[in-house]
């Protein structure tokens, strides 16, 4: 199993020193990945739904000072030797879809094949709006569109596609990814529609489990939601084993609520050995990789808690 941590995208900690600091000290511990989200404005008022707190309401610490994601995470690429970079996740309709898999294409040249595309269809309207972006009730079917279009690109020697939001013929992309057919797919998302967008192309199912809408706080409602990934799955025409299973965890440890929304244990609650079982049982379900996202106000303190982690929950698992 593969395990990730958050690098920061935002606030001071994704200073150009304090970035640097966490991503390389993360890949020096022997961390497998880091992660990098993605808001390219933050709308000065959000009337939408934020999907991962109670509340509805987006953090008030993230709405600070923020980098373009697919620029950090080439500077980035720059700066590490062996760590994956994965996209936590890219809002697909945010970009024009032949410049973005361009963009995606060159940072995974440069990397060395070292870029996961974690992808979602967004959730900010006024952000979209703002941006310009394609028709903010119509971003399920874009990312759909924009997203097989990618691998057009990547994959034909003269790609040609006719979608709805997005055509192109007489062109071609090179270099193509280093990877083979193509840069890992993760489809972001907890809904029925993200589940859909899963089983038909992903490569992998990417949720994070405080999604109140759609909760994976415990063991059970995660097997819940894998059973029917793997039926929708079968449906699209694949096996429905096709699509590995990977998990994005915000709360865990001590100070997490002991018990889930559905009255069991809540997955990473606890002590370390807790965690390291839950760690264990997932990892024999089949989920591939887990990132942790470690808290700290100074670069400094999310590598001690990084260490710590590694020390004291990894030789367990």
């Amino acid at each position: 199993m593969q395990i990730g941590f958050n690098a920061p995208t935002a606030g001071p900690l994704s200073t150009a020193d304090n970035l640097t600091k966490i991503v390389v000290g993360g890949e020096a511990m022997g961390f497998d990945y880091a992660t990098f989200s993605d808001h390219v404005v933050i709308p000065t008022a959000i009337a939408a739904n934020y999907p991962y707190s109670a509340s509805g309401e987006f953090p008030s610490g993230t709405r600070g000072e923020r980098h373009e994601q697919l620029t950090e995470v080439g500077w980035i690429a720059a700066k590490t030797t062996r760590l994956r970079l994965v996209t936590s996740v890219m809002v697909v309709p945010h970009r024009p879809a032949v410049l973005t898999a361009k963009m995606l294409s060159t940072i995974d040249v440069l990397s060395g094949g070292r870029l996961t595309l974690g992808i979602g269809a967004g959730w900010m309207r006024e952000e979209f709006e703002a941006l310009g972006a394609p028709d903010f009730d119509a971003r399920g079917t874009v990312t759909d569109d924009y997203v097989r279009a990618f691998v057009e690109l990547w994959t034909k020697d003269t790609p040609k596609f006719d979608g709805t939001h997005v055509q192109f013929s007489n062109i071609s992309l090179e270099p193509k990814p280093v990877q083979k057919p193509h840069p890992p797919i993760w489809v972001g998302g907890e809904s029925g529609p993200a589940l859909r967008r899963a089983a038909r192309f992903g490569d992998a199912w990417y949720p994070i489990g405080t999604n109140p809408q759609n909760p994976l706080d415990s063991l059970t409602r995660f097997k819940t939601q894998v059973g029917r990934l793997r039926k929708m799955t079968a449906e699209a025409g694949r096996d429905p084993n096709a699509v590995g299973l990977t998990l994005r965890c915000t709360v865990f440890g001590e100070t997490a609520p002991p018990q889930a929304g559905d009255g069991e244990h809540r997955l990473f609650a606890g002590a370390p050995a807790a965690i390291a079982a839950d760690i264990k049982a997932l990892r024999d379900m089949g989920v591939g990789c887990i990132d942790f996202g470690f808290g700290g106000s100074t670069a400094d303190e999310v590598l001690t808690a990084m260490q710590k982690f590694r020390t004291e929950v990894l030789p367990l698992v």
